[in-house]
């Protein structure tokens, strides 16, 4: 019976041992873990605002120098529309940017006449595209001038010759 009680009183202390004496290798693991885990995704989302807010003030002054308002770009849909007015294209553009895979097509479509219509070319459209944290501000705070809507010819031509120059008129 001595033993069988010595036995118990062993194996009780073991699980007591188990549980309540701490690891420290352990802890200092999951500590580390747990604060690397926090500390990367308070950095990432921090990385990821700053990103959306370079984009958002480069396409604030584009919007603002093709004379459509600049907040317009913050309101989801809406900026579609606007960037469908700034293009010179009609408004039905904005359902076709909302079309999964159509999207890709006129959205990049959407951009190169963007690009166009302040005087650059299909090479700053691929740029748009495919960098447009560094494109937009180019444009945006950049020397570009919006030249008229592209998109559409009478439109283009009829900006172009109401904002020229005394010496560019024939």
């Amino acid at each position: 019976m001595e033993k069988l009680h010595l036995g118990i009183r062993f194996f009780f202390s073991l699980i007591i041992c188990y549980f309540v004496i701490p690891k420290p290798i352990v802890m200092f693991e999951d500590i580390f873990k747990d604060t690397f885990a926090v500390l990367f995704t308070t950095g990432f989302i921090i990385f990821c605002l700053t990103l959306a807010v370079i984009i958002l003030a480069g396409q604030w002054k584009v919007f603002e120098k093709a004379g459509q308002p600049g907040w317009a770009c913050i309101i989801p849909i809406y900026n579609i529309y606007i960037m469908t007015k700034i293009a010179g294209k009609p408004g039905i553009w904005t359902l076709w940017c909302l079309i999964p895979v159509v999207n890709i097509v006129f959205i990049i479509w959407l951009y190169n006449m963007i690009s166009k219509s302040f005087g650059h070319d299909e090479g700053f459209t691929v740029g748009l595209v495919i960098l447009g944290i560094i494109f937009w501000p180019i444009l945006g705070f950049g020397s570009s001038v919006y030249q008229g809507p592209f998109g559409d010819p009478v439109a283009y031509k009829t900006y172009r010759e109401q904002h020229q120059f005394d010496f560019e008129k024939k």
